[in-house]
This record gives C-alpha cells, structure tokens and sequence, in this order.
C-alpha cells in the first residue's frame, strides 16, 4: 500500500466511470448479449421443487424486514441463507442507526438542537458527492424513524439513551443499541418476521442461479444448493417464485476480483471488515438475467478498524461515535492529521497518506467522553485487558503506552482544549459544539485505528418501489432489491450509521411490494 492515492481524484475518475454505466448503449447492449449468452447456457426447470409467493435472498436487516412485511401480507415467504448462521454483514454492524427522530425523542430530551428528514436527506446526498439518487435519498431518511419505531415496538428492540453526532452529519441522529452491534437490530427483525409467520431462514441454502425466461418476462424462480458454498456437490434444487423474488443479500467487499475490477487500488493487501460471504455472486446472477447495475466503483474504507485483523468491534465503533463528543485523531507523532468531523472516506485517505511508516493512527478519549457515546465500564476494561485499548490517569501515560510521542500529544490535547473552550479549530475548521468534552481530566483512554474495506456502495439499479431495474431502464417483472445488494442510495460515500435504516426501510418497501404482485 505504497501508493498515494486522493480521494478527490479518484472521484473524478469514478464521476467518468459511473456515467460511462449509466449512459453508454454501446456498454449496456454489452452487457444484455453478455446475459442473454450466459442464460442461453441454462436450460429453464421443466418442474419446480418447491413453490413459494415471495422468496428472499439473505436474512440481514433487509432480507427480515422484506420477509417480515411479505408475510404480514399474506404471502406464503422463506428466506434463503447461503451462511450456516443468520445475519450476515448485519449481524456484525456496528448498531448505530440514522435516524432525524424516533418515538423516544432522544435529541428533544438531550437537548441536542434540531432535525429533520429534510436535512438527513441533505445530508446523505451531499455525503455522497451528490452521487446518491435523491428519491432514494429521501426514501431512507423518511422512512427511519417509523422503521425504528417498529423495531422497537414490534421486535423490542432496545436502545441506549445516548445520541452521537457521526462524520458528515450536521445533527446528532446516530442511534446506539444496547448491545453496540448489528444484533440488536438483527434479533428484533427476526422476531417481527417469526411473528407474521415467515419461518426460520432456511441456512445453508446457496442460490446459485436466479431463473428468466431468454426472451424477458418475469423471474421465474431460484435454483439452490443446500449443505455448503458452490455448485459442486450438495442438494441442488429449484425453487419457482409466484409474486416475486426479494434479494437482499448484501455486497462484494470479499470477492478480490469483483471489487478490484471496479477499485483496482483497492488490492489484497486490504483487510475487510466484512464476513466470509459478502461475496457479490447475487449481483452478477442478477446480471446474467438483464439487470443494470451503478456506481460499482464506489467502495469505503472504515477508518477506525482493528490495525491488524481489519475486525470491527465495539473498541473500533468509539472513534467513529465521537466526534460529536470531541474525540481527538492523531498521529504517532503526536499530531492531528484531519478534521474528526470529516466523512469517513475523507478521514481514510488522510490516513493512507501518512503512508505505512506511520501505522497505525489512534483516537484519544477521555472516560466522560467515552459514557457519552454510550460505552460501558465493564466492556472499556476487557478491552484494556486485551491490550485493545490503553489507559493512563495522563495523556503522557496514555502516549508511553501506544509509542506515541508524548509531549506532542500532551500538545495536542491541551490545544484541542483550548480549542473546544474558543469555539474554533484554526488547524482543521472543525464545527465545535457545546456537547464536546474538554479533555482536562482522566483517566484517558487511546485506541489504534487503521481503514480496511467496509461498504460497497454500488450495486442493483432500483426505483423508489425497490424493483431492479434492466440495462434498457425497464423494470424487470417480479424483481425487487434492498441493503447493500443496490446501488444509488448513498453514492461516494455511505454516512456512517445509513446503513441500517437504508436496509430496513427499502427492505419493509420491497417487502411489501413484493406480496401486493399477483401470483
């Protein structure tokens, strides 16, 4: 990872790239004889297996909230699981949820200032370099807060009464579950979708191929593999789709080809955050039956992962919680690099600048800062006892144990002080709020932090009704995409926090959609 890379060149390439997918007919005239060759090659099932109304293609946040919805219509609905547990990506989420309000007003109750589903969207499309769709856009941000409450209400979902103002957003939305994870949102969607009568994903089931008739027409139905991962081996089966087929199956940061085809810099040498089977065939399956994609080039590095396992875990959520807080990022110089406000892909590239000498960064805390966004004393001390975190009653102890130098960052921290105190940042022009913390007390906490790939934010082309959409802009009959399987939602960069409510409430709209299609 020698190279250098700017994120502000790379769009422009990216700019070019997407518009050459979006505009191009000599491109998708490619792309449709590619697919009509690739189904030539299948042979439709002359009789199905099994039958189902709806079948759903993943059980993350957006294949529960799809399945939840199609069965409370009504329909007869599996979700399909190609992983031997359920979740996937969602499971290991960070929690944290965008959301401008909810039935618990926590931002009226904290006094945090104002919101609104105006400014998410806002917020989200100019997150994106105004590359998200603003339908869709909007779409998410209008529907988060009633999806929250549903979770709440419906699935007992939990959260902590704390609200974090994360990079790019101009209000204090991000949301924390109790368990500071995906799960506790993943168990609430899977106890509304058991409610309404969608049965257990069935695991282990691997689509491996999504059925269309050549000549167009609606999708037909699924084959599947149970008992593990490829064609080779296992029970082969086809499934036929009466109303319509849901995928949810989540993105590709884990295929190295796929996604260094569209990021070439984005090479092996990148750790991912991702599970095993974020692996993107869904996407290349739904290619093969004429479907468009967009913006696939567009690709996040999270920041703050574990420097040497790219895992995320809760220790790596604090520093993407705190700016709203007044977290401070440094060198091992000591020395701020970026504005702790920036967006994501921002805070990355101004890391991989630093180069590889000077890996990894760290984000400097306090303790009242750290209760602030939500963390617990019994879980900052296991992550001290498994040298994840360091403590000190001192900044400079805190320096000493990381090999940071010390008086550059007791430096550092005493300016920020200042800075909080003044209302101004001369150095990085961040915004400082009256809820940020002055570190002038202890004990002082210090986290390494290094990008690995996170979110892919391109995929599906989908309309507001969350049907995918062909190479030729027509919608493809019987055919529905939600999360991270789609693209034009968030466009550059996904915001922090976005990804559950853009998984929900597309996944409760493809959902629904889905079983009002006639059989």
């Amino acid at each position: 990872m020698s190279e250098k890379v700017g994120r502000r060149s790379f769009l422009k390439g990216a700019a070019v790239g997407t518009a050459v997918v979006a505009s191009s007919l000599a491109m998708d005239l490619g792309i449709a004889r590619e697919a009509e060759a690739a189904a030539k090659t299948r042979a439709l099932p002359t009789t199905w297996d099994e039958t189902f109304d709806v079948v759903v293609i993943g059980s993350g946040f957006a294949g529960f909230a799809a399945g939840a919805e199609a069965a409370k219509a009504g329909a007869k609905t599996i979700i399909l699981e190609k992983m031997p547990t359920y979740g996937g990506n969602s499971i290991i989420d960070g929690g944290l949820y965008a959301a401008w309000d909810s039935e618990l007003h926590l931002r009226q109750k904290l006094g945090y200032g104002d919101d609104s589903a105006a400014l998410h969207t806002k917020d989200t499309i100019l997150g994106g370099d105004e590359f998200p769709i603003p339908e869709l856009a909007k779409i998410l941000a209008e529907g988060a807060p009633d999806a929250l409450n549903w979770m709440i209400n419906e699935g007992g979902c939990k959260l902590k009464s704390v609200l974090a103002k994360a990079g790019g957003h101009s209000a204090y939305r991000t949301h924390i579950c109790e368990e500071y994870n995906g799960r506790g949102y993943v168990e609430p969607l899977h106890r509304i979708a058991l409610k309404y009568g969608c049965p257990e994903p069935r695991l282990q089931s691997e689509v491996t191929w999504i059925w269309r008739s050549v000549e167009g027409g609606p999708v037909l139905g699924v084959e599947v593999k149970s008992g593990g991962a490829g064609r080779s081996g296992g029970k082969v089966s086809n499934i036929k789709v009466n109303r319509a087929l849901v995928l949810a199956a989540g993105g590709f940061s884990r295929d190295l080809k796929m996604r260094t085809d569209h990021y070439p810099y984005l090479k092996e040498s990148f750790l991912s955050t991702n599970h095993k089977g974020a692996t993107g065939e869904i996407i290349r399956f739904s290619q093969n039956i004429g479907a468009d994609t967009l913006q696939m080039n567009f690709i996040q590095l999270y920041p703050y992962a574990e420097p040497e396992s790219g895992v995320l875990d809760e220790a790596g959520l604090y520093p993407f919680n705190g700016p709203g807080a007044g977290v401070v990022y440094v060198t091992k110089n000591g020395k701020r690099f970026v504005s702790e406000q920036e967006r994501r892909d921002v805070v990355s590239f101004a890391q991989l600048k630093l180069g590889d000498a000077n890996k990894p960064t760290y984000s400097i805390f306090n303790l009242e800062m750290l209760q602030k966004i939500g963390a617990e004393q019994k879980n900052l001390d296991a992550f001290v006892a498994k040298k994840r975190i360091a403590v000190a009653d001192t900044v400079g102890g805190v320096a000493d144990q990381l090999k940071i130098n010390r008086a550059a960052l007791e430096e550092t921290i005493k300016k920020h002080n200042e800075y909080l105190k003044s209302g101004k940042d001369p150095e990085f022009n961040k915004p400082i709020t009256p809820q940020m913390v002055s570190m002038e007390k202890g004990p002082y906490y210090g986290v390494p932090q290094w990008p690995a790939v996170h979110h892919t934010m391109g995929g599906l082309r989908i309309n507001p009704k969350a049907q995918v959409i062909d190479v030729f802009g027509e919608v493809i009959p019987k055919l529905y995409a939600a999360g991270e399987v789609c693209g034009g939602v968030h466009g550059s960069n996904r915001l922090g926090s976005n990804a559950i409510p853009d998984a929900t409430v597309f996944g409760r709209v493809a959902g629904r959609n889905a079983a009002a299609e006639k059989a």
